[in-house]
This record gives C-alpha cells, structure tokens and sequence, in this order.
C-alpha cells in the first residue's frame, strides 16, 4: 500500500464511511464550508489539488465547483488529534456557497434570536445554476 493510501486508510471515518471536513481560506481563515470525504473523494482531492466531496443528499461523488466553476484550490490538509475531522485549507475561486456568498456562514444570530444576513452576495446563483438556489 502506498504511504497515502495508508495515512488516508488511517483516519476514522464514520459508519457511512465519511469523515468531516472543514474548508477555510487559506488566507483569511474564514470558515468556508463543511462537508463529507471518503476515501476516494479525499484521495482526489490529493491526487488533483482541487476539493472532492461524498454528497450524502445525492449519494455520489463531486468535484466542488464542477457546475459552477468555483472550485477550490488546495493549500494544505489536516486532521485533528483524534483522526476523525479535517481541516483543509484552500484558494477559493469566486465563491463557496451555491447561495452566492464567499462562505456558507453568511448568517449570525441576534439578540433577539433571529438569523441575520452579515455578508454581501458576491454572484447571482440564479444566473451560475439556471434556478432558484
């Protein structure tokens, strides 16, 4: 077995064979999404420097950005002291979230127990995906 195959075999995935990963820009540190990897999306991920995801909704494999070209170049990939959550750093081309924001945390909760919108839509999902995201 090749020493990658082995350091990804290594980590505990879940009982659906998924192990959480935590996208950050690489520059600002700002929490860009979290998402599934199995072993295979993960070694993609290696293997072409771009992010590849377990969609548990559509139950298949993804390429982020594969539809609307923002996809993720990858810096750097961790794994925490227990070797069941990553963190991977990344180049975000245009945006993360198919909402149209950088990141998928564009809300925050108020005082009053309400969810605002704290970031400025940076493309249009309407025109990106052809439908209402």
């Amino acid at each position: 077995m090749s020493p990658l195959k082995e350091s990804i075999a290594k980590l505990k995935y879940g009982e659906h064979g998924l192990i959480p990963a935590i996208i950050v820009d690489a520059d600002s540190k700002t929490v860009l999404m979290v998402a599934y990897m199995n072993k295979d999306s993960l070694a993609d991920t290696v293997r072409t420097g771009k992010t590849h995801f377990w969609s548990r909704r559509r139950k298949k494999h993804w390429l982020k950005g594969e539809r609307s070209g923002h996809t993720q170049d990858v810096k750097a990939i961790y794994t925490d002291c227990d070797n069941d959550t990553l963190l991977v750093e990344v180049h975000q081309n245009v945006a993360a979230c198919h909402k149209g924001y950088f990141s998928c945390f564009y809300r925050k909760l108020n005082d009053a127990g309400e969810w605002d919108v704290v970031a400025d839509k940076i493309f249009n999902p309407e025109k990106v995906y052809g439908k209402k995201k």
